[in-house]
C-alpha cells in the first residue's frame, strides 16, 4: 500500500474518537454546541441588519466575522455528528468531499486573521483619527476591505490545497478527525517539501502579518491614549478595543496550541481535540463577547426580548 498509487476515491475518515458509552454524551453536547454558534451568530447578523443605528462600520464588520463562524463550524460539526455513531471502519468520505472540507476549514482560519486585522484598522482609526472616521470609514471601504479580507485568504487557501491535490495518492487514510491540508499530503508517497516550505510560508505571513498588525494598533491606540490624558477618550478606546483584543487573544491562543502539540507526538490525541475546539470555541464565543460587551448591541437585545415578553404577557 505504500508504494503503490490508490485509485480508489473513497477515504477512511478517522473522525472523533470516543468511548461508545460517551457517544450519546458527546453528540448532544456538541449539538448544542452547534445550534448556539447558529443561533447566536445569525442572529447578531439579523439584529445588525434589521437596526440602522447599527449599521456602522464597525458592527457591520462584526457581521464578517458571524458569517465566517457560520460559515466554519457548518464545514466541521455536522460532518463529525454524522460519524459519531459510526464504527471507526465504516467512516468514510469521498476524495472531493475531504478536499472541499479542507479548503473550507483553512479558508474559515486564515479569514479570522484577515478579518481580525481590518477590524483593527477600524479600531485606529476611530481612536487615532476620530474626526476623519466618518470620511475614511465609508460604507464603500467597509465592503472593500471586507471583499480584501476574504479574497486574500481565499487565493492562498486555493493555492495550498491546490499544492496537495496535484499529489498521487498511495494511502486512503485520514488520521484525523476531519480532512486539512496536512491529511491530503499525507495520502501521498511522493516528496512534499514544495508544500512544507509553501505551508510554513503561509503559516507566517498569515501569524506574522496578523500579529503585527495587531500589535502595531494597539501600541498606537495606547500611546495617543496616554498623550492626551483624555479620560473619556480612554473610556472609548477600552470600550471599543476590550471586545476585539478578546476575540484576537482566543483565535490565537487556540491556533498555538496546535502548532505547539505538533511539537509532541505522543500528544496527538490531545492536538487532534485542540484542533477541534479551534473550530468551535471561537465560533460559539465571538457573538457573546460582541453581543454581551457592546453597549449598543446589548441593548438592542435587551430591547427585543422586552418586547417579546411585553406581547407573550398580553397574549395571555
Amino acid at each position: 500500500m505504500e508504494n503503490q498509487t490508490v485509485s480508489t476515491d473513497i477515504l477512511l475518515l478517522e473522525g472523533l474518537k470516543v468511548a461508545p458509552q460517551s457517544s450519546v454524551p458527546a453528540f448532544i453536547l456538541l449539538l448544542l454546541i452547534y445550534v448556539f454558534i447558529m443561533v447566536s451568530n445569525i442572529g447578531l447578523v439579523v439584529l445588525i441588519s434589521m437596526q440602522r443605528s447599527l449599521q456602522q462600520p464597525m458592527y457591520l464588520l462584526f457581521c464578517n466575522m458571524s458569517v465566517n463562524d457560520v460559515f466554519g463550524s457548518t464545514t466541521l460539526i455536522p460532518r463529525l455528528l454524522s460519524d459519531l455513531f459510526l464504527p471507526h471502519a465504516e467512516r468514510y468520505i469521498h476524495y472531493m468531499d475531504c478536499v472541499v472540507q479542507a479548503f473550507c476549514l483553512h479558508l474559515f482560519a486564515s479569514t479570522c486573521h484577515t478579518v481580525l486585522i481590518i477590524m483593527a484598522f477600524d479600531r485606529y482609526v476611530a481612536i487615532c483619527n476620530p474626526l476623519r472616521y466618518a470620511t475614511i470609514m465609508t460604507h464603500r471601504m467597509v465592503v472593500k476591505l471586507s471583499a480584501t479580507a476574504w479574497t486574500v485568504s481565499f487565493v492562498m487557501v486555493l493555492i495550498l490545497i491546490s499544492l496537495s491535490v496535484r499529489l498521487s495518492r498511495c494511502r486512503a487514510a485520514i488520521l484525523h478527525p476531519f480532512c486539512d491540508n496536512a491529511s491530503l499530503f499525507k495520502l501521498s508517497c511522493e516528496s512534499v517539501l514544495i508544500n512544507n516550505i509553501y505551508g510554513l510560508g503561509f503559516t507566517v505571513v498569515l501569524l506574522g502579518s496578523s500579529l503585527g498588525s495587531v500589535t502595531l494598533t494597539y501600541l498606537r491606540i495606547a500611546a495617543v491614549c496616554v498623550i492626551s490624558k483624555n479620560k473619556a477618550l480612554n473610556s472609548r478606546a477600552l470600550q471599543t478595543c476590550v471586545t476585539h483584543l478578546a476575540v484576537y487573544i482566543i483565535l490565537f491562543m487556540s491556533g498555538s496550541v496546535i502548532i505547539i502539540l505538533h511539537r509532541f507526538p505522543h500528544l496527538s490525541d490531545e492536538r487532534k481535540m485542540a484542533s477541534i475546539l479551534f473550530h468551535v470555541v471561537p465560533p460559539a464565543m465571538n457573538a457573546v463577547i460582541y453581543g454581551l460587551q457592546i453597549k449598543a448591541v446589548r441593548e438592542k437585545i435587551f430591547v427585543l426580548f422586552l418586547r417579546r415578553s411585553i406581547a407573550v404577557a398580553d397574549g395571555k
